[in-house]
C-alpha cells in the first residue's frame, strides 16, 4: 500500500496521539519530513505482515535521544540528503549479518520514529512493514513486543548525529543496550540512529503489532473528518480505537522535572474538571503512568493519551506547561505487548522501576481504573 501525502498527514495525526507524548513531534518534525520526501519524489509504502515472506530479513530501528531533540527538524533535512544516520545504521546491519535488508519495521509509533523508517525504506527502495514493535511509543529500546518472542535486541549499531559509531554486540541485561546507546548519542550531538531486533518474516508475523500504521492513518482521517465537520474529535478517537475511554479533562497546574540522561523525566499535575482528588501523570519521555490520589489507574504498557481539547491531536510531553488545557484518555496495550511484558525478560524490561517506581508492579488498566470513581 502506497501512502498518498494526505495519508501520510493523517498517519502523523494518528501516531501523534498513539505516541503517548513521545516518539517525536508530528508537527515540528514529521510533517516537514513528509513534505520534503514527497517533494523529492519519495513515496512511503507499507506491506501487511501477512504478505511478508517467511525467510525475509527484517530490521527494526529508529532514532534515540530526549524528546527535546525531536521537537523541530531544523537543518536535518538538507543534511540527511548526504548523510542519513539511519541509513548508515542499516548498512552496518547488512555488513554485520551478510544479508540484504528486505523490509524495515518501525520501533514505535511516533511523529519521528515512524516517519524516519518510512523515509529510510523509500530511500533504500524497499517497504516498511505495516506494523511496529509497540502500537505506541516507549522511552527505552527493550520496551517492545519482540523481547517476549525470543527476538534478540543485539547486535545494535548506533550512529550519533555527529558521526560516532558504536556497535553493542551483547549485553547482560535488557536495559543495558539502551543505556549504552543513549549515553553515546547524548554525548555526541544529542540524538542518533540505531538498528536492532534482526528477525525473519516468520518471527515478525508472531511478534509485531500488526497493521498499526494503517490504523494510525484511519485514526488521523477520523479526527480530521470530525474537525472539518464540527463534530467532537475526542469522540472520533474513542470510536476508532477499541477499548479506549476518557479519563478526565482539565488544566495542567504543575510540571515538575528535568531532562536527564537522554530522557525527559516529569510529573505533571492536572486540575481535573470532574474529579475531586489529585490527578497526575508520570512522564519518562512518554506518559508512563496515571495516578489518582497517589495510586495508579493506568500503567505502561497501557496507553495514556493527552489531547488538545479542540482538535484531539496529541500533546507531546515536551509541550507540557502550566495552564494548558488537556483531555486525558487511555486504552489497553495490544495483546502482544502485554504478553511480552508478562514474560520473565519482559518483567525486567517493562518494570515500573524503569520510570522511577520500583515499589510497583504492572496491573492491567481494567483492574485498577475503577479507583478513579
Amino acid at each position: 500500500m502506497k501512502l498518498s501525502k494526505e495519508d501520510a498527514y493523517d498517519m502523523l495525526t494518528g501516531v501523534g496521539i498513539l505516541g503517548t507524548g513521545g516518539g517525536g513531534d508530528p508537527v515540528g518534525f514529521g510533517k516537514p519530513m513528509v513534505d520534503w520526501d514527497y517533494s523529492k519524489g519519495r513515496v512511503y509504502e507499507i506491506t501487511p505482515p501477512a504478505d511478508i515472506k517467511d525467510d525475509a530479513f527484517i530490521v527494526c530501528g529508529g532514532y534515540m535521544g530526549s524528546v527535546s531533540a525531536f521537537t523541530s527538524i531544523g537543518d536535518m533535512l538538507e543534511t540527511w540528503e548526504t548523510r542519513y544516520e539511519l541509513h548508515e545504521a542499516m548498512k552496518m546491519s547488512e555488513k554485520i549479518t551478510g544479508k540484504k535488508v528486505d523490509h524495515l519495521v518501525p520501533f514505535e509509533l511516533g511523529g519521528t520514529n515512524t516517519t524516519v523508517m518510512l523515509s529510510l525504506a523509500a530511500r533504500a527502495g524497499i517497504t516498511s512493514v505495516d506494523g511496529d514493535g509497540l502500537g505506541r511509543s516507549a522511552p527505552e529500546t527493550q520496551m517492545i513486543t519482540f523481547v517476549g518472542y525470543g527476538i534478540e535486541l543485539c547486535p545494535m549499531p548506533v550512529v550519533s548525529k555527529n558521526g560516532s559509531v558504536v556497535i553493542v554486540e551483547k549485553t547482560t541485561s535488557p536495559a543495558l543496550a539502551d543505556e549504552i546507546g543513549r549515553f553515546a548519542v547524548v554525548q555526541d550531538g544529542g540524538a542518533g540512529a540505531n538498528n536492532h531486533y534482526y528477525q525473519t518474516g516468520a518471527q515478525l508475523k508472531k511478534a509485531v503489532v500488526p497493521d498499526s500504521i494503517s490504523k494510525s492513518v484511519e485514526l488521523g482521517e477520523a479526527v480530521r473528518d470530525a474537525n472539518e465537520n464540527k463534530r467532537d474529535p475526542i469522540d472520533a478517537f474513542l470510536d476508532v480505537m477499541p477499548g479506549s475511554q476518557r479519563l478526565t479533562s482539565g488544566k495542567i497546574s504543575e510540571v515538575k522535572g528535568e531532562d536527564r540522561a537522554g530522557h525527559w523525566h516529569v510529573l505533571a499535575t492536572i486540575d481535573a474538571n470532574d474529579l475531586k482528588g489529585a490527578f497526575q501523570v508520570v512522564v519518562k519521555n512518554e506518559y508512563m503512568m496515571a495516578l489518582y490520589n497517589g495510586k495508579p489507574v493506568v500503567m505502561f504498557p497501557d496507553l495514556i493519551c493527552l489531547h488538545y481539547p479542540d482538535t484531539s491531536h496529541g500533546v507531546m510531553s515536551s509541550h507540557l506547561k502550566e495552564g494548558l488545557e488537556v483531555v486525558v484518555t487511555a486504552m489497553p496495550a495490544h495483546e502482544r505487548l502485554r504478553y511480552a511484558g508478562s514474560t520473565e525478560v519482559g518483567k525486567k524490561a517493562f518494570s515500573p522501576e524503569r520510570y522511577g517506581h520500583p515499589e510497583l508492579e504492572y496491573k492491567p488498566m481494567e483492574d485498577i481504573i475503577g479507583r478513579l470513581r
